[in-house]
């Protein structure tokens, strides 16, 4: 079946699902296929549920008049969304970065939709299979779309971009994070390009930071750009310190404005800069800018601020890599005072880089609090066993520790990649 008659059923039946324990009546179903699963084993299944349609891949499974046989389950997906993306036409921005691109993909759609329908990509379904989803999800009434674009590895996110079809573009910045599956730093530089390479061609604007040299290297032969930045940049600002929050003194047309934000971190200064110069160039009141920035609460992990009785904690375990590890232990030594602890997890899928990267970051820490340093995870326990700092192979030995010796007073900071599981730690405190 073509793509084009595939998009006449999801026309009449609109909500996609890729899991089958998942299936809301009159949805398709896309039976994809991973190193450990392969959906077109539940294609029967997710039809007994309510599904309209399973679109499979495998002959064997072609048993019903509702299941769709494609050659590649995952490539008429991606198809779909592309050929939907077109149907829509509206403007979408690309987002990506090495570090607060979430965050910054959800300043930038909290601002945005203070005058459009805005539609973006949902926590951090930003691959191969997300952003497809994400695009499924815009209707006719979405009147601007926000993509948020990642990537592990070289050329994926061009191949985003072919799916995407953005109009705009923004990179938050380019740092090491990913290098297992983009072999150096250069790789990860090439890779985050490809979305300004894209663009550019389609005589679409980017947003870049100014004073970001990677960045304005990246950017000085693209014509159609718009710059952000502390000084000589289209949209200007400049960080406010208010412990623990960042705020950000902005220029704007008429006047100076305050955007006051609930964001911890001198890093996040640019991503609500960025937000602001995105929405500025929109037309979007800046008045309205500010109360957006105002009212937006970071969730899931991303430099939350968790009082609990005398320990404020700040929590920054959604993801980790070594620039975004060093800025925060550096943003929170600075600027909060009092007793100061460190919980750090391993920083996952550095390959080759890995022990010397957690090593440098070992060195980032004060000799002060190094008896308050709590390391997480193999890498981190093999650098640091041999420092005054304490190590633990997993998360479940620190949180037995620190059931035993708690910590009952002080500002904590908790970092560390997903996969380490340092959210448990936050249980010792409720």
């Amino acid at each position: 079946m073509s793509t084009e008659e595939i998009y006449e059923l999801f026309v009449e039946h609109p909500i996609i699902s890729t899991d089958s324990r998942q299936i809301e009546k009159g949805c398709i179903f896309f039976a994809l296929k991973g190193e450990n699963f392969n959906g077109n084993k539940y294609a029967e299944s997710a039809i007994s549920k309510g599904a309209a349609y399973s679109i499979i891949d495998e002959e064997e499974y072609n048993t019903s008049e509702n299941t769709i046989l494609v050659k590649d389950v995952l490539k008429a997906l991606q198809d779909l969304a592309a050929f939907h993306r077109k149907q829509l036409a509206i403007p979408i921005l690309g987002i990506t970065g090495t570090n607060g691109k979430t965050t910054t993909k959800e300043l930038i759609a909290t601002v945005l939709s203070k005058k459009f329908k805005v539609s973006f990509t949902q926590g951090n379904l930003n691959n191969h299979i997300g952003v497809p989803l994400t695009l499924l999800r815009m209707n006719s009434e979405t009147e601007f779309g926000v993509v948020e674009m990642g990537a592990n590895h070289q050329g994926e996110i061009a191949e985003l971009c072919q799916i995407a079809l953005p109009d705009y573009g923004i990179i938050t910045n380019i740092g090491q994070a990913h290098l297992e599956g983009f072999g150096s730093f250069d790789g990860v530089k090439k890779t985050k390009g490809e979305l300004y390479n894209y663009i550019s061609q389609k005589k679409g604007v980017i947003f870049y930071n100014s004073d970001n040299p990677l960045l304005e290297e990246l950017s000085a032969s693209i014509k159609n750009k718009i710059s952000y930045g502390t000084k000589d940049a289209t949209f200007t600002g400049v960080p406010i310190q208010s412990p623990p929050f960042i705020h950000v003194k902005a220029n704007f047309a008429k006047g100076v404005l305050y955007l006051n934000s609930n964001l911890i971190g001198d890093f996040n200064f640019e991503n609500i800069l960025a937000a602001a110069c995105i929405a500025n160039y929109f037309g979007v009141d800046p008045l309205k800018i500010q109360e957006a920035i105002k009212k937006y609460h970071p969730t899931n992990n991303r430099s939350q601020l968790i009082k609990k009785g005398d320990v404020k904690i700040i929590m920054d375990a959604y993801n980790a890599n070594p620039t975004s590890m060093s800025a925060s232990i550096n943003s929170f030594l600075s600027n909060l005072s009092g007793k100061n602890y460190l919980i750090l997890g391993d920083m996952l899928e550095l390959g080759d880089y890995s022990a010397a990267e957690h090593s440098k970051i070992i060195d980032l820490i004060p000799e002060l609090i190094a008896k308050n340093t709590f390391l997480v995870g193999k890498e981190f326990y093999k650098s640091g066993k041999n420092s005054a700092l304490k190590t633990f192979l997993n998360v479940d030995e620190l949180y037995s520790y620190l059931k035993s010796n708690p910590i009952k007073n002080g500002n904590i900071l908790i970092k560390g990649s997903r996969g380490i599981r340092l959210e448990k730690i936050l249980e010792i405190f409720s």
